[in-house]
């Protein structure tokens, strides 16, 4: 076990915390998305000191650590955005999230500390061939995916959809369901996920379970994937899905794909949106009506009014325990429970 390295949660789905490996640099050209690759922080002053391992605990590196984490891409409209395809001559490049995901840092919001920045020691190599996070995933697809979908998407990051999921998750447990909760796209955090499971989830997938560090890539790769992802669900026997699409559909990870994966099943859509004019947005760009806005955009009742007034959609404020009894009747009309 190479236990002088840090494992961050985009190491979750491999067994490299448990076997042997060595490491070995390679040029640019074999370098592809999802490899698993070994760097070396070289500059923590001021940053994001911050790595999510794969239990999904928090702790904190400095200068010298060495971490296996994966190229990918991210797009954050709000945070950071980067891509491993930008790392220079140089091979130096950041953690564009703390569960290991790295790239060149391409753009930062300025309310962003710096990122943390590291330099390309090699990539895992096992049985002579280097190890990518598509090698512990079955290619097989065994079920297709029936179940009836809640789904949840937003109008960007931060927009209240994974505390929406949590709600709704606790509320269907009341109702004796069994659920399982999923996040189709976004880039590599296991907070989110966990913390829908902690509401109670019997079971918690996300695209990692699929191979992916983020869901930006190949759209026929990334349905393939996802198909993989939902067989897998449908075979825990969950009564009902919970699919929150991370950031909008109208951002690159592939949402609009993820929603015409699952259409057939969607049995109620809630839109968390970052403001009442942003539900105008991505209703009419998308042309998907929700049933329900929450998130920022319904933390108060003149928000909530305006909401109502701009679209015609209703809105609760899901944090508010005196909003709860109307979501119970909605979920109960849309899915015929009972509480």
């Amino acid at each position: 076990m190479n236990s002088r390295y840090f494992y961050p949660s985009l190491c979750r789905i491999s067994d490299l915390a448990q076997t042997e490996f060595s490491v070995e640099k390679l040029s640019k050209q074999q370098w592809q998305m999802g490899d698993y690759v070994l760097g070396e922080i070289c500059h923590a002053d001021g940053c994001v000191r911050s790595l999510e391992l794969s239990s999904g605990r928090m702790i904190e590196l400095t200068e010298g650590d060495q971490v296996i984490g994966v190229f990918g891409v991210r797009a954050a409209t709000l945070e950071a955005v980067g891509d491993w395809r930008e790392i220079g001559d140089d091979q130096c490049f950041e953690m564009l999230t703390p569960a290991g995901l790295f790239g060149k840092l391409t753009s930062k919001s300025l309310f962003l500390p710096s990122l943390m920045r590291l330099k390309y020691l090699g990539h895992v190599i096992q049985n002579a061939e280097k190890r990518c996070m598509s090698d512990y995933i079955s290619e097989e697809i065994g079920a297709d995916f029936s179940m009836p979908v809640i789904l949840i998407v937003g109008t960007s990051m931060s927009a209240g959809k994974t505390t929406s999921g949590r709600v709704i998750v606790r509320h269907l447990k009341q109702a004796g369901l069994k659920v399982a909760a999923i996040k189709l796209t976004g880039a590599a955090r296991y907070r989110d996920i966990l913390t829908v499971g902690d509401a109670g989830a019997d079971y918690i997938f996300d695209f990692v379970d699929a191979g992916l560090p983020s869901s930006i890539c190949d759209e026929q790769y990334f349905r393939g994937v996802t198909r993989q992802l939902l067989s897998k669900v449908e075979l825990t026997g969950a009564d009902i899905a919970v699919i929150e699409v991370g950031a909008s559909p109208l951002e690159p990870y592939n949402g609009a794909a993820a929603i015409n994966e699952i259409e057939k099943n969607i049995q109620f859509t809630v839109l968390c949106a970052s403001d009442p004019y942003a539900v105008l947005g991505v209703s009419s760009a998308f042309k998907n009506q929700p049933d329900l806005v929450a998130g920022a955009a319904a933390n108060t009742d003149a928000a909530i009014c305006l909401v109502e007034k701009l679209s015609g959609i209703p809105a609760l404020n899901l944090l508010d325990k005196h909003s709860i009894p109307q979501l119970d009747r909605m979920l109960t009309a849309a899915l015929d429970l009972q509480y």
